[in-house]
């Protein structure tokens, strides 16, 4: 990775969130805070879903692909923020910086790629429930999480390959609290219009298609319903949608504000903020989201945490 900077920086300064004593220890403990609470509710979720045979389903199948690329999404930023915190010193190396911008990438494209999957199977399961068994099967069910890993990884490969290009001239500060594709290109010397044209088509490949298709499956999803007769049944068929729109505006929401919005319209500051939600809260709410609207996942959760272990003797 070292090849593409020519320009001899050898690290950058991430400037993080707040420049007050003050605000940097609050924010370390709220974000330390989110960071346990993250890891420790989709960890739940997964062994949830794992332990209790009448979750393996391919609804559940894909949540549970979620919390795992959700745990590892808000460990590719969080951990190094802390670190910095403790260690006071703010820098990150140029190789290090490169690696996060590569994996946060990776599992962002990944997150958006499982909430389309998760769409198309609420579609199937209401559309055509009689013929669901037969269409999202275990074998379709792992050619849509080996596209989604295999999307994610491309789009990482080539807009990290591409920013070893660069050259960074003296200027080294982000303005964020990690590395962040938008804001690196920012400090380039060279030109960027490759860089810039590569992250709008990936964009489109990962962020427009896919909440497209979701806006088409939750529109077919959403005229099926309203030809039920029965109150209870159109109630029944939207509450096994509810959890998944909620996190999907979530994500889609604050990460489509961020990327897609012209950069004009908003600041570094609301910037920063429509991240933390994306990278940080949305993660953490997913569990309760998921687990608060659903019977099953309370019914698993409570076997999981009141189940006694056995003793070997």
């Amino acid at each position: 990775m070292e090849g593409g900077n020519q320009s001899g920086v050898s690290e950058f300064i991430l400037l993080g969130l707040s420049d007050q004593p003050e605000q940097q220890r609050l924010l370390f403990f709220l974000f330390f805070l989110m960071y346990l609470i993250t890891g420790l509710g989709n960890l739940l979720i997964i062994l949830s879903i794992g332990t209790s045979s009448s979750l393996h389903t391919p609804m559940y199948f894909f949540l549970s692909n979620l919390s795992l690329v959700d745990i590892c999404f808000t460990s590719t930023t969080i951990p190094k923020m802390l670190a910095n915190h403790v260690s006071g010193n703010k820098g990150i190396p140029y190789a290090g910086c490169l690696t996060q911008v590569f994996f946060f990438i990776m599992f962002a494209g990944i997150d958006s790629m499982l909430l389309t999957a998760m769409a198309y199977d609420r579609y199937v399961a209401i559309c055509a429930p009689l013929h669901y068994s037969m269409i999202m099967t275990s074998k379709v069910c792992a050619i849509l999480i080996t596209v989604s890993w295999c999307t994610g990884l491309f789009i990482g490969v080539v807009n990290t390959s591409l920013v070893t290009c660069l050259s960074f001239c003296g200027h080294n500060e982000i303005s964020h609290f990690f590395c962040d594709l938008s804001p690196l290109l920012k400090l380039a010397c060279s030109d960027t219009f490759i860089n810039d044209l590569m992250v709008n088509i990936l964009g489109s490949l990962t962020i427009n298609i896919p909440f497209m298709g979701i806006l088409i499956s939750y529109t077919r999803i959403f005229v099926t319903v309203m030809r039920i007769p029965s109150t209870v049944g159109k109630w029944k068929a939207f509450s096994t949608c509810g959890s998944h729109l909620t996190v999907v505006s979530l994500f889609y929401g604050t990460i489509i504000g961020v990327y897609l919005s012209p950069t004009s319209t908003h600041t570094t500051q609301q910037d920063t903020v429509a991240a933390v939600m994306y990278t940080v809260v949305t993660p953490m709410l997913n569990p309760f989201i998921y687990s608060l609207r659903n019977k099953d996942i309370k019914g698993a959760l409570r076997i999981l945490l009141t189940r006694k272990p056995v003793l070997s003797l």
